[in-house]
């Protein structure tokens, strides 16, 4: 029997040659097979994160509004022309410090009224004390009529109701006089004066002259959904929150506009007692110290308050976590060496983590590097967070 290349030699067709050239070929790559071990792939590598569960404690972050802790508007209570404003606009004031001066002539004249009114009042006191004394006497030995005696003891008691009056007069037209100076009810800083020297003010009028606020401490209130109220008073009372340390609970720290922390750290002094109607929040007020005098009234803020503790929270890296076409959350497990996938129900972001309610429990082993790379099902190598382990051992 002639051999493949004797074949091809006496063969004078082309085609035929290049046929039985190729059927040559695939014979001798085929009995090239088998003749060494059969080639297994590697199994893919991928990092997982060892789940655990930390008691990790509730916060939130509010929006909030800076309010002056006491603020005074100043009005004049008696009228007149303003003769000097005593204070510079911003001023740092006392209570007691004087800030305005109206013209106190008028009154100075009603004063000066008065305390004749009341001398002539003592005068004619002194003369009724001693006719009714004298009449008193006579009476007695009939030298003259009870009529005339009752007539004096009258004068005198008309005289004594009349020294009491002028002696109000008088007390009114001081109490007057005084308020031609108008002082600073409370320590505070000043605001921007409505009025200038020569205006006329009139008592009490809706106008302010100038606000005096009291900015240390400073308030803060700031505002939460009546809906999460409720829900974080349900998980305390079914024991899924365990509640603050009192001082925890009560100690609140602020972001700033520009995202700095400030420094100071408040205190939580009222909770809301009534739901507002047109947003459906509570409001939460705040003393918080203010030595520097950064906080200003009305400057917005964001608040975090401790709203409890839960035991046996479950973090998770946010790398781990994946988004599927509807939008929900995802993370492949490692369980028995194979992958698996679960559907997650985020709580909240906690730093750069994930805090996870449903999906997770302590022990799993949830994939952080490598998830691209491997399919649900699919057998895989596990290898330990790097960064866990370091973190784990400090």
């Amino acid at each position: 029997m002639p051999t493949l290349f004797q074949s091809l030699m006496f063969t004078r067709s082309p085609l035929a040659r290049a046929l039985l050239l190729s059927t040559g070929l695939i014979v001798l790559g085929g009995c090239g097979e088998g003749k060494g071990p059969t080639a297994q792939m590697p199994l893919q590598e991928v990092v997982v994160h060892p789940v655990t569960s930390t008691p990790q404690a509730l916060s939130t972050t509010l929006p909030g509004r800076a309010t002056a802790h006491l603020i005074a508007e100043i009005r004049p209570q008696v009228g007149g022309i303003i003769q000097k404003r005593l204070f510079n606009e911003g001023d740092t004031v006392k209570a007691g410090q004087a800030l305005y001066q109206i013209d106190p002539q008028s009154y100075q004249a009603t004063l000066a009224q008065a305390e004749a009114t009341v001398s002539s009042a003592r005068a004619t006191l002194k003369a009724a004390e001693l006719k009714a004394k004298r009449d008193a006497q006579l009476v007695k030995i009939d030298a003259i009529s009870a009529e005339d005696n009752e007539s004096a003891q009258a004068s005198l008691l008309e005289a004594r109701a009349s020294l009491q009056s002028a002696e109000a007069s008088r007390r009114t037209a001081q109490i007057n006089l005084g308020y031609t100076r108008i002082n600073a009810p409370i320590d505070g800083r000043t605001a921007t004066s409505s009025v200038t020297p020569g205006a006329l003010v009139t008592a009490e009028q809706t106008t302010a002259l100038t606000t005096v606020q009291q900015l240390d401490p400073i308030y803060v209130d700031f505002t939460q959904p009546s809906s999460t109220l409720l829900r974080l008073k349900r998980e305390l009372a079914e024991g899924k929150l365990a509640p603050s340390d009192q001082k925890d609970a009560t100690r609140i720290s602020l972001e700033l506009e520009d995202g700095s922390t400030y420094a100071h750290a408040g205190t939580l002094t009222f909770n809301g007692v009534s739901v507002d109607e047109s947003t459906g929040s509570v409001t939460f007020r705040a003393v918080v110290p203010n030595p520097e005098g950064l906080l200003m009234p009305g400057m917005y803020l964001k608040a975090t308050l401790q709203e409890g503790v839960q035991p046996d929270a479950i973090l998770v890296p946010q790398q781990a976590v994946s988004r599927d076409e509807r939008g929900g959350a995802t993370a492949l497990v490692v369980v028995d060496g194979k992958v698996e996938q679960r559907e997650l129900t985020l709580a909240r972001a906690v730093d750069n983590q994930w805090w996870i309610s449903e999906g997770l429990a302590a022990g799993d082993q949830v994939i952080v590097q490598g998830l691209q790379k491997v399919r649900v099902g699919q057998q895989v190598q596990v290898r330990d967070n790097a960064l866990t382990a370091h973190n784990d051992s400090q």
